[in-house]
Order: structure tokens, then C-alpha cells, then sequence
């Protein structure tokens, strides 16, 4: 198939073309993400694939349906930004990759908590600059502590093994128990209770309607004083105003973001030389117990491969059969 690469990056094409050697797509790297005004670009393609700060909307998805646009491949597990409603109607079907390395995002969080945690940022700032005082960098054990994971499918359950490694008591929430994590002697509890029993809140679920600001004024409130809470899921998940508000009264005592709800103008690029508008975003970065990374936590090898090669089979399959395992279903 002839397929449109939105918001291609350099270190997305070495995997692509590598696995692509082997199915012989013709892919379009374009560099600009998808929008209406940039849709045009699809022309003469049978596939678009996207990730997740570009835009599929209805009116996109209308501008490629007149393109003749007979699939959408979403390079990424989540698929919130993508009207999947419109797309039923104009009948494009969605694929996406489930799941790359649950290993790279659970990683990832428990290194945003141990960061955060014993301050090792600011600590080799510090030493660069000949200043070896421990002053401000106390930490604490994680041996011991109560962590609470929002969400128990692969990530999550990866992240929940990890932290029962470090001696951390795992209590869970989820609408559908992952059996194998209460094997691992996870407690499932209420939401409330996990918000309130966590020294560390870590949130592994996906972005839908149910879960829009999981998080909120509400939920933070319900938190143990001086609780840590990581998002390396979607940035819808937590409303940041709520949680600034909670940072500045000192209720929330850290908190590590890989993701961040307005951030498909922001990751992903440069913007060293430039004026941050977001005032909100700003403002986050603002306190010193708040890491933010931007959007890497995906970002390894293993998950990269993954990411290509489940993609393209995904294309592969729909080019063979019309359909894949992987098109997402239920709307």
C-alpha cells in the first residue's frame, strides 16, 4: 500500500524502513502532522499513518475520505485523538499497535519516581557546580511505602512486579482485575481507597470518556498529604489547573509527567529558542518537586521496533484481507 507518514521523526524511519524492507510499502515520511490543512498531503495514498499529536477528526477524516484514504494505522497504543465515531461513518477502518514494551513505559515511571525521589536532577546540577551539600535532597525508602497503580493491563502490571521488587505494597484499581497481577499479591481496592491508602499514585489506564480528569480537583484531595502521583499514560488523565492548585497548597508532594493534556503543540519539537504560550504548562514547570519529561517514556529500542513492525503488519494484513486483529472495534 502507498502510505502517508504524518509527523514523521528521524529516529522513527530507521525502524520503519528497515522492517518495510521485508513488506514493500511505499511510504511518504512527511514531516508535518496532520491537519485539516494539511490532509492534502494523503493525496494519491491508501493508508495514513499517524501518531498521537496529530489530528484525526471528523473534519480531517472527511478531507482523506475524499482522498480515497481506505485505512488509518495509529503507530501507538492509544487512540484518543482519533474520531473513531466519523470514521465508522465514512468507513475508514483504525488499526493501531496494542501494545510495543510494556517494559519501556513502566521503566520509565519508576525512574520519574526514583528522580523525583532522591532528587538526583538537581544533585548533579549541584556537583557540576562544586556544590556538595545534601541539603534539600532528603529522601525516602521505597522499601515499605504503599503504591497505588491506576490501571493493571501490560504497563501497569509490569509497573506493579517492579515496585513489589523495590518491597513496596501494591494496591490496584481497575474496572476489570488483571488476574495475573492479584497473583502477585496486588490488593484491588475502590479508587478511593487506593487515593487515599498511596504514598505513591501512578496512573497506567487509557484515555476515554470515563477516565477524562481522573484525576481532578476531587481525587487529588482524597490523596495522602504529601503524596507523590507519576502520569506516563495520556495527559487527559489529570486536570493540571486542579493539580497546580494542589501543588501550591502543598497537598501533593511530587509529581512526574511524561504526558501533558494540551502537549500536541509542544513535544515532540524543539522549541528551545521559543516563548512557551501554554501559561498553564509553565506553570508546572515551575515547582521544584515537578519533573516533566516529554513524552519519552515509550522511547526505546525494543519499543521503536515493535511500534514498526506491528504497524506495518497491521497494513499488511488489512492489504491481504481487508481487516487485522488489530482494528479497533466496538463503535
Amino acid at each position: 500500500m502507498k502510505i502517508a507518514f504524518f509527523g514523521a521523526h528521524q529516529f522513527e524511519r530507521e525502524f520503519f524502513d528497515r522492517y518495510n524492507a521485508r513488506k514493500g510499502h511505499e511510504i511518504t515520511f512527511l514531516e508535518e502532522h496532520l491537519r485539516p490543512e494539511t490532509a492534502v498531503l494523503a493525496a494519491g495514498h491508501d493508508c495514513v499513518c499517524v501518531f498521537v499529536n496529530d489530528t484525526v477528526d471528523a473534519t480531517v477524516l472527511g478531507l482523506l475520505a475524499e482522498q480515497g484514504i481506505q485505512l488509518i494505522a495509529a503507530r501507538s497504543a492509544g487512540f484518543n485523538h482519533i474520531d473513531l465515531d466519523a470514521a465508522k461513518r465514512l468507513g475508514i477502518p483504525v488499526v493501531r499497535v496494542p501494545a510495543y514494551s510494556p517494559f519501556a513505559v513502566a521503566e520509565h515511571a519508576v525512574a520519574l519516581i526514583l528522580t523525583l525521589n532522591r532528587k538526583t536532577h538537581r544533585a548533579f546540577n549541584r556537583v557540576r557546580d562544586g556544590n556538595f551539600s545534601l541539603d534539600g535532597l532528603l529522601g525516602f525508602d521505597l522499601h515499605g511505602k504503599t503504591v497505588g497503580v491506576i490501571g493493571t493491563g501490560k504497563i501497569g502490571q509490569v509497573f506493579a512486579k517492579i515496585m513489589i521488587g523495590f518491597g513496596c505494597e501494591v494496591l490496584a484499581y481497575d474496572i476489570a482485575p488483571n488476574y495475573s497481577v492479584r497473583e502477585m499479591g496486588v490488593q484491588y481496592q475502590p479508587l478511593g481507597d487506593v487515593l487515599r491508602k498511596s504514598d505513591i499514585v501512578s496512573l497506567h489506564c487509557p484515555l476515554v470518556t470515563a477516565t477524562h480528569h481522573l484525576i481532578n480537583g476531587d481525587s487529588l484531595a482524597r490523596m495522602k498529604p504529601g503524596a507523590m502521583l507519576i502520569n506516563t499514560s495520556r495527559g487527559g488523565l489529570v486536570d493540571a489547573k486542579a493539580l497546580i492548585d494542589a501543588l501550591k497548597s502543598g497537598h501533593i508532594g511530587a509529581v512526574g509527567l511524561d504526558v501533558y493534556e494540551e502537549e500536541a503543540d509542544l513535544f515532540f519539537e524543539d522549541l528551545s529558542g521559543q516563548v512557551i504560550e501554554d501559561d498553564v504548562f509553565a506553570r508546572l514547570l515551575s515547582f521544584p518537586n515537578v519533573l516533566i519529561t516529554g513524552h519519552q517514556a515509550f522511547f526505546t529500542k525494543e519499543a521503536l521496533q515493535g511500534i514498526a513492525m506491528t504497524t506495518l503488519d497491521n497494513v499488511s494484513e488489512f492489504e491481504a484481507t481487508g481487516d487485522s486483529k488489530n482494528k479497533i472495534r466496538g463503535r
